[in-house]
């Protein structure tokens, strides 16, 4: 199996349906653009996540285990990481899980507020990209909806606002709605089982995935390939790390529960990715 069939496998929601709009080999391609970035520029990669969930008021478990994961794989190439959140994810990326890196929390505010802060962020910091792993995007009505169609803007910082006209970015998502889709934006309506009001906000390279950590560890993946070491975290690492933000408050994106799943796969089913990519990374070590 490829990279990118591994983390398009045990699709639920019709993702993999996109596939063919973006090159074979996009996981590869977005690696490869991380590290041109990387070498070219002495910024910061800044990785932002956090997926409010309505009706559990809390942040879900998928996004930060795959932020965390890229951020580790960074950092053992020798580059910097900051995180960006919003106040609902802020409990899950403390220092204790992410260590010395920095974590801003980007204020939720009025959209002149959002602009000003943003732009503040890149001029301080001339990051050398920006990575977004399942974080919510604008829709053409200005709206963040979730995967129902219900509308979280209240209560979603505009992150993607770092995003915009930035041709540094990379995005990951699984359903349609988060920043990065802007890419696909006119053909994720045609499959029946995603948003037919999709998010707006482009990247220059885009990753698809059954769920959204599962793509942050096929990047990974694509990574050590082209670093020949392999940079992937254990499936022991990404259990503890789940089971820790669930303890700080993170629900299953799916059932909205707190419990120590993601998007409705439970620890062991969820593992099955990285098991996966592993297999195929074995001839490096």
């Amino acid at each position: 199996m490829t990279v990118e069939e591994i983390i398009l496998s045990h699709d639920r929601r019709g993702i993999s349906a996109l596939r063919n709009h973006l090159p074979g080999d996009f996981c590869h391609d977005a690696a490869a653009f991380v590290l041109e970035r990387g070498r070219q520029s002495q910024g910061p990669t800044i990785i932002v996540t956090g997926f409010y969930m309505a009706r559990a008021q809390a942040p879900e478990t998928d996004g930060p285990p795959g932020a965390l994961a890229i951020g580790r794989a960074l950092h053992a190439l020798g580059l910097e990481v900051i995180y960006i959140t919003d106040k609902h994810t802020m409990p899950l990326l403390a220092s204790d899980i992410v260590g010395k890196d920095e974590v801003i929390d980007f204020p939720l505010a009025d959209d002149a507020s959002s602009w000003r802060f943003a732009g503040h962020i890149l001029a301080d910091f001339k990051p050398s990209l920006l990575v977004s792993v399942e974080r919510c995007g604008l829709n053409r009505n200005q709206k963040y909806l979730n995967m129902a169609g219900e509308d979280i803007t209240e209560h979603t910082a505009r992150i993607d606002y770092l995003f915009s006209g930035e041709k540094n970015s990379l995005g990951i998502g699984d359903g349609g709605n988060e920043v990065g889709m802007g890419n696909l934006a006119r053909h994720i309506p045609r499959v029946e089982t995603l948003p037919k009001n999709p998010a707006l906000t482009p990247v220059a390279r885009l990753i698809i995935a059954s769920v959204s950590n599962w793509g942050a560890y096929g990047l990974v993946a694509a990574l050590s390939r082209l670093v020949k070491r392999n940079l992937l975290p254990s499936v022991e690492w990404e259990k503890e790390v789940i089971n820790e933000i669930v303890a700080r408050g993170a629900v299953d994106g799916v059932s909205g529960q707190r419990r120590s799943s993601v998007d409705g796969f439970d620890l062991e089913q969820n593992a099955w990715a990285l098991v996966e990519l592993h297999r195929i990374l074995a001839s490096l070590s």
